[in-house]
């Protein structure tokens, strides 16, 4: 009988001990709340200027003074006077075909030098990427003047060639290194095997290795697409006819008055596309950015 009772204490303290402890990974009900409302708070403050935007592109244009009106004018006229009444369809065609060319053409001379560099041993292959860090400390105010000159001995002004161009310097020395970092984590069998199945090492890389740098590509492809889409110093300067978005879009103000009604509309139609390409390629986005900063 003491036995009985002396087992059934023992279990009732063990289970008390277990209720009145935590494991290590546990947090106490004041301190997930506390998690929480920061969570939310900074939630709150990211997404306010976005919701603000497209609150006041609903309005009339002194709406960004009295936010009030909105709700007593509520329409699209902003949005009418933006597709139909200005040249804002032929910059979204020109950011476009730029954004377009330059994330096909950056990603793939990216993807070729960073195969070529985890690979292959050359000279110079480490002072390469040593050299594609050192390009992406230059500040846009530094180089836009010697692109300038450059890109006018070359007759590219204006043009959507020089345009890709200038901007594949810019995100082809940092998508190099990610799918660098990316391709060391394949394992060099499969290109063992390719060559003992007679491709050669481009057949290789094109067919074996960059299906499985999805991930990687699409972190590089967004990241490239969103360099020429929202890029302004550059296509400002480049471009005199044909303005990309970014650069014609604050052509709605001038020095005496601001259309703020077809700026606040402007910007959120600016928004769709580079969210509709980051809903195309989000499933690869973790993946490729954890894959991608394993190895270096």
């Amino acid at each position: 009988m003491s036995a009985t009772i002396q087992r059934g204490t023992a279990r009732t303290g063990t289970a008390s001990a277990g209720r009145g402890t935590r494991g290590r990974g546990q947090r106490s009900t004041g301190a997930s709340l506390a998690l929480h409302a920061t969570l939310i708070a900074a939630s709150a403050v990211a997404v306010f200027p976005v919701l603000w935007i497209v609150f006041i592109s609903f309005g009339p244009d002194s709406a960004w003074q009295q936010p009030g009106q909105v709700v007593h004018h509520l329409g699209l006229d902003n949005y009418r006077f933006v597709l139909l009444h200005s040249s804002f369809p032929s910059w979204m065609l020109n950011s476009v075909i730029v954004a377009g060319a330059t994330m096909l053409v950056g990603v793939f001379i990216a993807a070729s030098a960073g195969y070529a560099i985890s690979r292959m041993r050359f000279p110079g292959h480490r002072q390469l990427m040593w050299v594609f860090l050192v390009t992406q400390m230059f500040p846009v105010a530094v180089l836009i003047v010697p692109l300038y000159n450059l890109m006018a001995r070359l007759d590219l002004l204006d043009s959507y060639l020089g345009l890709v161009l200038v901007y594949c310097t810019i995100a082809v020395p940092f998508c190099a290194w990610m799918l660098k970092g990316y391709f060391d984590t394949i394992p060099r069998e499969i290109d063992e095997a390719g060559r003992v199945d007679g491709l050669t090492p481009f057949g290789t890389f094109w067919r074996l290795i960059l299906p499985l740098a999805r991930p990687g590509l699409a972190v590089t492809a967004f990241y490239s697409f969103l360099t020429a889409w929202g890029e302004v110093a550059y296509s400002s300067q480049f471009m005199k006819t044909h303005y990309t978005l970014a650069a014609g879009l604050p052509t709605y103000a001038s020095s005496i008055r601001a259309n703020w009604g077809a700026m606040t509309a402007g910007s959120v139609l600016i928004a769709i596309p580079a969210a509709v390409v980051f809903l195309l390629v989000q499933r690869h986005l973790v993946t490729g950015l954890t894959a991608g900063g394993t190895k270096g």
